[in-house]
């Protein structure tokens, strides 16, 4: 038989003391005199007691716990975001719940109801590439708990979000490579619902438009953004009649995948090729040559999207008077972009 869990009144009978004496002293309430709460703790410590935090935040309608919707788990983006926001949870007494939708609106859905019956105290959205839109978030804020969206969010929405100029950035990487000589152009990316990689091919498409270039820039659907579909991308290329002399990847693995094929296929990158990706990730020093890209401050964003949510449970801001907020992006020249000869 299974030992009975050691309650409150236990701590109390031992000790002499009521039950709402033991349960002050346990939470360090400075009703109860210092000694007295030294000695409940010390007691509760010796026979192994258990805060029972689950009842203890029924009671007070808080659960203490962040819920947070992700597209992917496995993405290096995502994970430093996550880094961010376990921080800043951690240090205010609060746990991540955290789901992904795997690009997939239904389960996005799914994910949003589940999380609504589990009480969170909040919920962190990042959109699916398939959403098409937030209804399904509705319940939250009838029943005030607050929503924020990062990264992939949605312009129809009247939530908060967080993000980087997606336009601009895509603008400035397109401008480098023309800056270095480039002439015919292509944008690698994937359909997108949420508008995030629409924003960095209009930014694409200013930079080839102010240029007044001949090739009016051509663009390359993947499925999705990744190693093995940069290299089929690449593979790709490399067939066409007219081939590129800069690629401009939505995001920083395709981009090595792009590389790493085109090597293999005898291209010189940049000089045959030049190749700028998005997101800094760690894989952008380890490729050779090294991978010229956007800089998105992703453990940043982590933390500045969760503070923002838990300071608004708490009362201490409102998240409900700012609907954009726009985070700083940057382009990190590197050598698979930077043409010798045009320096």
């Amino acid at each position: 038989m299974a030992n009975k869990e050691i309650t409150i009144y236990d701590i109390a009978k031992a000790l002499g003391l009521s039950a709402s004496t033991v349960s002050r002293a346990l939470n360090e309430n400075k009703v109860i005199n210092k000694k007295t709460r030294k000695k409940v703790i010390s007691y509760a410590e010796s026979i192994g007691y258990q805060t029972n935090t689950f009842a203890s935040n029924l009671r007070s309608q808080e659960t203490k716990t962040i819920g947070v919707i992700v597209p992917k788990l496995d993405s290096k983006f995502i994970s430093r975001c996550l880094a961010g926001a376990e921080k800043v949870a951690t240090e205010k007494g609060y746990s991540l719940l955290i789901s992904q939708s795997l690009e997939n609106f239904e389960k996005e859905k799914a994910n949003a109801k589940s999380m609504f019956k589990k009480r969170v105290d909040g919920l962190i959205v990042s959109l699916s590439k398939n959403s098409t839109s937030t209804t399904h978030f509705d319940p939250y804020p009838a029943k005030g708990i607050p929503v924020v969206f990062f990264d992939r969010t949605s312009n129809e929405s009247e939530y908060s979000s967080y993000a980087i100029d997606n336009f601009d950035a895509g603008y400035r990487a397109t401008k480098h490579l023309i800056n270095q000589g480039c002439k015919n152009l292509i944008h690698i990316t994937i359909e997108c619902g949420c508008g995030v990689y629409k924003q960095r091919l209009d930014g694409f498409k200013k930079a080839i438009h102010e240029a007044n270039l001949k090739n009016n820039g051509n663009i390359l659907i993947l499925d999705k953004l990744d190693l093995e579909e940069g290299k089929e991308a690449a593979r790709k290329i490399s067939k066409v009649k007219t081939k590129p002399d800069g690629i401009f990847a939505a995001n920083d693995e395709t981009a090595v995948g792009c590389i790493l094929e085109l090597q293999k296929l005898g291209y010189k990158v940049p000089n045959d090729i030049a190749v700028v990706g998005f997101n800094n990730d760690s894989v952008c020093q380890i490729i050779s040559p090294e991978l010229t890209t956007i800089n998105y401050p992703a453990f940043e964003l982590g933390t500045m999207v969760t503070n923002h949510l838990i300071e608004h449970i708490l009362g201490n801001s409102n998240i409900n008077l700012t609907n954009q907020i726009v985070l700083k992006s940057e382009l990190i020249i590197r050598n698979s972009s930077n043409r010798k000869p045009y320096e």
